[in-house]
């Protein structure tokens, strides 16, 4: 089978083309819900793993991928488990960086697969927006732009947001940016969904009004 074509369940689903999937939850308990057995089938797998979020969560994170049953010494031992901050991914240097992360992503996956893992999973978390670090206005392009970067059939990039630190603008645009959508712990093809081109036709529109306004 080729890597490309292996099955990937993702709460209760196996995912088809799309593999750009935003998750929205409302605490931890759903996030959880989504992630742990996400990330523990993958490494079942032999599939690469990894996570960006909050730092400080990171061991409890660990915890619960042990608790269900992943030997996490003996997979970040192998490099198949990968935790890293967003603080050394996403806001590198205290700022979001829309051309290095869009770089980071293939550079990453493919370093993952000449080290024989045929996919990768990663999720990040994407709710920091809502603290005005420098750059994060380029966020979204970034999202947009990895719907053009990740191949169908391929890796799982699955972006999580916490509805309780992000308002109904960001959320809606958010949402527009993922072919695939979790909400309440669904997975649906995302009807809002936006083509890369079109969205930042539209964005481009919208930072012109803004600044004659």
């Amino acid at each position: 089978m080729s890597p490309f074509k292996q099955p990937i369940q993702l709460c209760g689903t196996t995912l088809g083309e799309y593999r750009h999937i935003c998750a929205f939850f409302r605490n931890t308990s759903e996030e959880y819900d989504v992630l742990i057995p996400f990330m523990r089938e993958g490494l079942e797998q032999g599939q690469k793993a990894v996570y960006i979020g909050d730092p400080k969560l990171h061991q409890e994170r660990l915890g619960l991928l042990s608790a269900a049953g992943v030997d996490v010494p003996a997979m970040e031992k192998a490099g198949q488990l990968e935790l890293r901050g967003w603080d050394e991914t996403y806001l590198r240097a205290g700022r979001f960086d829309e051309g290095e992360m869009l770089a980071f992503i293939p550079q990453m996956l493919e370093s993952a697969r000449e080290r024989g893992f045929a996919l990768t999973r990663m999720a990040g978390h994407g709710e920091w927006i809502a603290d005005s670090w420098p750059g994060s206005a380029d966020f979204l392009r970034y999202e947009i732009k990895l719907n053009q970067l990740i191949p169908k059939d391929g890796d799982v990039i699955l972006c999580l947001y916490d509805l309780s630190k992000l308002g109904a603008g960001v959320i809606m645009d958010t949402l527009r940016s993922h072919p695939m959508v979790i909400l309440g712990g669904v997975i649906q093809v995302n009807p809002f969904y936006v083509p890369p081109d079109e969205f930042l036709r539209e964005l481009t529109e919208r930072d012109a009004r803004a600044r004659f306004a």
